[in-house]
């Protein structure tokens, strides 16, 4: 089933569509966060279906496998760029939690006189560790263990101890603020500043170094990706099982985000699942869908900065101009359809005016 030669290089379809839809998933679990702190009707159904499935297991992990993947099948693996576009991402993550925290602050206090909708913790929620910041940490580690010279499988087994310590670790509470924050970057800790410590998601992105490393061999993708079905079944089994169990995965967002090594595990079969689900569908689609999906693929960092600007903003001023609105299922689908495609376009038209920038940079200097 596997070449010793690379087979597959170049953009992957399925890893593509994989990545679009937990972008998707991600924008409306963000827009149901958003709705939960203002007048809402939202129903349980879709409290279950968006806040604790599609929006979790098979949104961030998915995306964070995939920029695994993607790293092997960049162009440049060398370990100081990889350890320095982790920091450009850690920067980036800053500017997210501005729009996600910070604007939305202050727009709501002064607009609505709400100042507790979006709290910002003394100023300390800019340090947030979202998605992003994870993102930059990730890659400095990746960059720090291949400059080390470790192979795939030592990657995965050094994510696969931190794993373990950070599913023993989680919710410790340090007794304030400011080491409860420094202490996120790497582990679960209490306060309510990390969404994604180091310790229990590196696993992901080392996974995707792994399946990368034989994917782009692979001479057989039907053949590998053939029980993706039970993939899902078995996995969305133990998600829906996890909502009724005390402590459960998915019986809150702290377990979620502080997910244990066995946790990992079943989100991996999930991630599986998608992608074999991705593989089936992608050969039913037309070349004009399968080059938006591509170009979208390529601007999610983008997406992801800009719906945080995009959705709190949306949400203050439809209650700014409407104050007896009651946020329901029907609005939240509208609002986040409408996002997804303000922040594509938004996302598009900023890589185009870059790329048209850069090529008269590079004119003016030929």
């Amino acid at each position: 089933m596997f070449s010793n030669q690379k087979i597959n290089s170049g953009r992957q379809l399925e890893l593509d569509l994989a990545k679009c839809l937990a972008i998707f998933f991600m924008v409306f679990l963000h827009c149901l966060m958003v709705t939960s702190g203002f007048n809402n009707d939202i129903s349980p159904y879709m409290q279950r279906v968006i806040g604790q499935l599609l929006g979790e297991p098979f949104a961030a992990p998915v995306f964070m496998f995939s920029m695994g993947v993607g790293m092997v099948y960049s162009k440049n693996q060398d370990p100081i760029y990889l350890i320095k576009r982790g920091i450009k991402l850690m920067l980036l993550g800053l500017v997210v939690n501005i729009g996600e925290f910070f604007l939305p602050h202050f727009l709501a206090g002064k607009l609505l006189g709400e100042w507790d909708i979006f709290p910002i913790a003394g100023g300390l929620l800019l340090f947030c560790i979202d998605i992003l910041a994870f993102a930059g940490m990730a890659f400095i580690l990746v960059g720090v263990l291949k400059k080390l010279n470790l192979s795939a499988r030592g990657i995965l087994i050094v994510a696969l101890i931190m794993s373990i310590a950070g599913s023993f670790l989680r919710f410790h509470d340090f007794g304030s603020n400011i080491p409860n924050l420094i202490a996120g970057y790497f582990i679960g800790s209490a306060g309510g500043f990390t969404a994604f410590p180091l310790f229990n998601w590196i696993i992901f992105p080392a996974a995707g170094i792994i399946f990368g490393e034989y994917y782009i061999r692979c001479s057989n993708k039907k053949k590998l990706l053939a029980f993706w079905p039970a993939g899902l079944v078995i996995s969305t089994a133990y998600f829906i099982i996890s909502w009724y169990l005390p402590n459960g995965f998915l019986s809150d967002t702290h377990h979620y985000y502080f997910m244990t090594t066995i946790d990992a595990l079943f989100c991996l079969i999930c991630i599986y699942g998608v992608i074999g689900f991705c593989y089936v569908i992608s050969g039913f689609l037309s070349e004009g869908t399968v080059r938006f999906f591509s170009k979208m693929s390529g601007n999610l960092n983008a997406i992801y900065v800009v719906q945080w600007f995009l959705i709190p903003v949306t949400y203050i001023f439809i209650c700014y101009f409407n104050r007896d609105v009651v946020l329901g299922d029907l609005s939240l689908v509208i609002i986040a359809l409408i996002e997804i495609a303000a922040a594509t376009a938004i996302a598009a038209a900023y890589r185009n005016i870059r790329k048209k920038y850069s090529g008269k940079e590079e004119g003016h200097v030929k």
